[in-house]
């Protein structure tokens, strides 16, 4: 249905239909076990298709709020509000006979590191499983009545920069402290590698409003959803007396390797050119999908250090020319200052709003961590 929308836009990419179609399979979707999901195409006179929607909503996350709140995604329209309210109203309608007072939008059903946010400035090309739409989204979320929930930022940073003076300060501490340790994953020790993740992630972000704690079975499935387009050397975590105590994890961009050569589908043809450019390293752009310091190894330099030894080996061995940080929300300064004291600047910005179905009731921003 989108890709009339798009079809004079140089910057758009076309999702795998695989990847979109997954989260929407109850065998290939956990979130089933515990929720709901529904999916409507609006047509016009002729039959015509001219905007789609998905809302949906989990138990876990829907009483993680203090109104219940389920979600809406997917979302794909033509330039006039009343279509766009037509779409809007029949998601909300679903969620409120499903029990929710309130729904996010648009975001994924599933995890927040693909298909959340709208994006709202940066209009460069997406990287993989990234929500890309036209400007005048915004306008139609935001006449509906949707409130900015929170604002994610894609911070960049081109590699050939120099790693500045604040991060060798800040990382001295650490580095002369024989506890601490830093490596890169090993493809043979994806296990170790899963494991350790999740330890990291349960302290460091499971703890938050809206974020469920990670399972054993949750990491290695996402640790062998990763598999095909692992590039080992960005892949980084930080020890402390052989404790995982953080974790930053980068992709390759698959969208310059394969996504943007194929119509929607991932052919034997498709396969072999992947292998192709990935052999060949054509991908310049690396994407930080996910960063984390466990609370007691906060404030202490841990995240420069690690930063410091993988950007050496980065630009020693790679040919990564930037990294694109992902999903960092405004509700985080912590992590904020981080990217920005890598040298990241903002690329792209992207909004999670909220619409809340009793109109009287305040609206309240994400609370700052």
């Amino acid at each position: 249905m989108p890709l009339p929308l798009y079809r004079s836009d140089p910057n758009y990419i076309r999702p795998f239909d695989s990847d979109v179609q997954g989260v929407f399979e109850p065998s290939k979707n956990p979130l089933f076990h515990q929720g709901k999901c529904s999916r409507w195409l609006l047509l016009d006179d002729t039959e015509k298709p001219i905007g789609r929607i998905a809302a949906f909503y989990d138990e876990k996350t829907a009483s993680n709020n203090t109104q219940r709140t389920g979600g809406c995604g997917f979302f794909e329209c033509i330039n006039d509000q009343t279509a766009a309210n037509m779409l809007f109203d029949t998601a909300r309608t679903w969620l409120t006979e499903q029990g929710m007072e309130a729904m996010d939008g648009p975001i994924n059903f599933g995890n927040r590191e693909r298909w959340w946010g709208l994006l709202v400035d940066g209009y460069h090309p997406p990287c993989y499983c990234c929500n890309y739409n036209p400007p005048y989204y915004q306008a139609l979320f935001e006449n509906y009545g949707f409130q900015v929930y929170f604002k994610q930022f894609t911070y960049r940073r081109e590699m050939a920069t120099d790693i500045s003076s604040k991060i060798l300060e800040k990382a001295a501490h650490t580095l002369d402290d024989p506890g601490y340790t830093y490596d890169h994953i090993r493809r043979h020790q994806l296990d170790k590698a899963a494991s350790d993740f999740r330890t990291v992630y349960n302290e460091a972000w499971g703890r938050h409003v809206g974020v469920n704690p990670m399972s054993e079975k949750g990491a290695q499935k996402l640790m062998n959803s990763l598999k095909p387009i692992l590039d080992t050397k960005i892949i980084w975590f930080a020890y402390y007396k052989d404790k995982p105590v953080a974790f930053w994890v980068n992709i390759p961009d698959v969208n310059q390797l394969i996504v943007k050569f194929m119509d929607g589908k991932l052919t034997l043809w498709g396969k072999v050119l992947f292998l192709w450019n990935r052999w060949r390293r054509r991908c310049r752009t690396m994407f930080g999908i996910v960063f984390g310091v466990t609370p007691e190894h906060q404030k202490k330099g841990v995240e420069a250090a690690m930063v410091l030894h993988a950007a050496r080996l980065m630009k020693r061995e790679l040919n990564y020319e930037d990294l694109q940080m992902n999903w960092i929300g405004d509700f985080n300064p912590k992590m904020m200052n981080v990217a920005r004291y890598v040298g990241g600047r903002i690329y792209k910005t992207h909004h999670t709003y909220r619409y809340l179905f009793d109109r009287t009731i305040p609206f309240e921003r994400h609370p700052i961590l």
